[in-house]
């Protein structure tokens, strides 16, 4: 076998993918898989497990000893308090990252570290930028933007809506933002693992440049669907309501929803596109998908597994 991966993150969204184009490339693995979660389930792929989380330092010890790489994958997208933010994003890696010196260190982060006055998310994954920039060690950062595709709970309410006609979007004229199917985001960290790039901070996306307005994503989602869907406007007063109704009810210990009045912020910002296409030349990346494409797949896998 290859030289050894960790991966934290393994069972969100993004680590399947990954982990999947990390063993297509021989690499061997070992998994941080948290206790409540379900063990991943990949035909053909082979990976040492260690149980527990990103507070958990003698779990994450075994995750690191000996490995060439570090993947940290994991993150909070979603929290019940602002503070949780800081203390998986930027107190987990600070925490991974102190018992890894010698392996090379890659960072999965957000375009959202761009504008860390933005929400309280934003801020964390700057924050745990900052804590691998700091690093002795070889190290990468690469913020990825929206990403979509298979698997994805997220984005899973965009398409529901656009099921029935309705585009739902910020009412923002000029808003433009970058996007990737999660398998071209998985391919191109590997693609990192197996030729790394300088340290840096990169950003990565699927190539269309300039990124795209909220009506090319009608349009693409409507063809995926094979029907006409309508952009459906939606005033930022409107979700800041919404969104501080969802703040009520996580203070009160309500399930959990990514619509904060902070996301609202987010949200809002006109430019989520890319700016620096630095690590998809320096690692020869070429995304399988474009936006028609890519939410082609994820419609068809969301009806294939009943969730469409």
């Amino acid at each position: 076998m290859g030289r050894l991966v960790a991966v934290t993150g393994a069972t969100g969204f993004v680590g399947p993918h990954l982990v999947a184009a990390l063993a297509r490339r021989g690499f061997s693995l070992r998994l941080l898989v948290r206790r409540w979660s379900p063990m991943p389930s990949l035909p053909g792929v082979e990976a040492g497990i260690v149980l527990g989380d990103l507070a958990d330092e003698a779990a994450l010890r075994r995750l690191v000893d000996g490995a060439d790489v570090v993947i940290h994958a994991a993150g909070l997208i979603k929290a019940r308090a602002p503070a949780d933010f800081m203390a998986v994003n930027r107190d987990g890696t600070a925490r991974l990252s102190a018992l890894a010196p010698e392996a090379r260190f890659i960072l999965l982060s957000s375009l959202a570290a761009r504008e860390p006055q933005l929400s309280a998310y934003a801020e964390s994954k700057r924050a745990a930028e900052q804590v691998v920039a700091g690093r002795i060690g070889a190290w990468l950062t690469v913020r990825a933007p929206a990403v979509y595709g298979p698997g994805d709970r997220e984005t899973l309410a965009y398409f529901r809506a656009a099921a029935r006609g309705l585009a739902p979007r910020p009412r923002l004229d000029g808003a433009r933002l970058a996007l990737i199917h999660v398998e071209d985001l998985a391919e191109a960290l590997a693609a990192a693992v197996e030729q790394p790039p300088p340290a840096s901070i990169y950003e990565i996306d699927d190539g269309r440049e300039g990124g795209y307005g909220y009506e090319d994503m009608a349009a693409a989602a409507g063809a995926a669907l094979g029907r006409a869907v309508w952009p459906l406007s939606i005033p930022r007063s409107v979700m800041e309501v919404v969104g501080s109704a969802n703040g009520v009810r996580h203070a009160l210990g309500g399930t959990v929803q990514i619509l904060t009045r902070a996301k609202v912020g987010e949200m809002f910002h006109p430019d989520w596109t890319v700016r620096d296409h630095r690590l998809a030349a320096a690692i020869g990346f070429r995304p399988r998908y474009d936006l028609a494409a890519g939410f082609r797949d994820t419609v068809l896998w969301y009806r294939r597994q009943g969730w469409l």
